[in-house]
């Protein structure tokens, strides 16, 4: 009777756009579930602190600063752009060299930038402050401004004690309350998350809900597409750096070296995981920092960004090259293998993907976006004392 009445509900289940193998399933709920876990950070004792946040909101969108006292770090980031800009490279005081990367979801990396020239999010914090292209700020300007505000200077207190003498370390502190604050930016729920649940539950109802061809673009993904090589985990990434076949002249006779740019910055960095202001006394977290070596085939490499809310944060790649998400799928579908290093990893090849298959990779793509509210401050006290 068991028998006969499993069948029964077999034929009477929502059929699937996609049959999944066990194998595809199991690459499919390895990218859940979502939100993930998240530990405070032990190299930045004020990782996860209330008054550190609120500082560091701030500090975030605070236009003074800056040199200029016109432009601030939500100047690239902005909530509506998935805490991106929208341009193909970030404009601060000046036109830089690469595309604003947001900072949703930041928490869950290890290095930091396009080219992880930073092992901690309070490092890459301080760098946007002290180029001359973003925020043009120097540690001497950082914390003159911080202890002549009355109120910035309250809330620094509040949080790290008072802002004596030492410039570098008001910069520190200024960049561990921004890295706080970007803690907390955690992208939401999205309709494959719901898919993926129904799938670990093995309800068939509930995984009908979602969209056909989405169903289909994901089978790609972790299919023919083998996309999920690189776009690992509950966050769509695998947090390390890789060719993909994108040119990387900034300009004409003048190359970005990528990856390789960046271990030449990190190894060098006083402000690095082995240096002294990491908060972790052990310095457990400084063990990536400590094996890097910079290789050859490094070069021209860049991070592999997350796909959640990829949607909102176009354009794309490290240089802002690529407009839209069929862009993106077209250039993997038709990439040049001779474009790519030959001293590298072998993993990219042309997928020569259908008109529909690539459709439905894009229609796949788009429900990895939360289609969250708008960003709105926190209700923090508007006095310090």
């Amino acid at each position: 009777m068991k028998r006969i009445a499993f069948l029964l509900l077999a034929l009477c289940a929502p059929a699937l756009a996609a049959t999944f193998t066990d194998d595809e399933a199991r690459k499919i709920q390895s990218h859940g579930p979502w939100p993930a876990p998240w530990t405070p950070d032990p190299s930045n004792r004020v990782s996860g602190n209330a008054s550190a946040i609120d500082l560091g909101e701030r500090l975030f969108f605070e236009r003074r600063l800056s040199v200029n006292g016109q432009v601030s770090c939500s100047r690239c980031h902005l909530p509506e752009r998935n805490w991106s800009d929208g341009l193909p490279r970030a404009v601060g005081l000046k036109e830089v060299d690469r595309n604003a990367p947001s900072v949703v979801n930041v928490r869950y990396h290890r290095w930091f930038g396009w080219d992880g020239a930073h092992d901690s999010l309070w490092a890459q914090s301080i760098n946007p402050i002290l180029d001359a292209r973003e925020l043009g700020m120097s540690a001497a300007s950082v914390a003159k401004f911080i202890r002549s505000d009355r109120d910035l200077a309250c809330r620094y207190r509040k949080t790290f004690g008072a802002p004596g003498g030492d410039d570098e370390r008001i910069l520190v502190d200024a960049a561990k309350a921004l890295a706080a604050f970007q803690e907390t930016l955690v992208s939401g729920r999205t309709a494959f998350d719901e898919f993926r649940d129904a799938l670990a539950r093995g309800d068939r109802a509930a995984m009908a809900s979602y969209s056909e061809s989405a169903q289909r673009g994901l089978k790609t993904f972790v299919g023919k597409g083998a996309c999920d090589t690189c776009h690992t985990g509950p966050a769509f990434t695998n947090g390390e750096f890789h060719d993909t076949g994108i040119p990387f002249f900034v300009r004409p006779s003048e190359v970005d070296p990528g990856r390789y740019g960046g271990i030449k910055k990190i190894v060098s960095d006083r402000m690095n995981l082995l240096g002294p202001y990491n908060d972790d006394a052990k310095r457990s977290t400084a063990t990536g920092t400590r094996h890097v070596s910079l290789e050859h085939r490094n070069f021209g490499e860049f991070k592999v960004p997350s796909l959640r809310n990829l949607e909102s944060s176009m354009p794309y790649m490290h240089n802002g090259s690529l407009a839209s998400l069929r862009d993106v799928v077209k250039h993997y579908s038709e990439i040049s293998l001779d474009r790519l290093h030959s001293d590298g990893e072998a993993i990219l090849k042309p997928l020569h993907l259908t008109d529909g298959e690539t459709a439905d990779l894009v229609a796949f793509l788009q429900t990895l976006s939360d289609r969250g509210g708008r960003y709105q401050r926190r209700p923090f006290p508007v006095d310090c004392r």
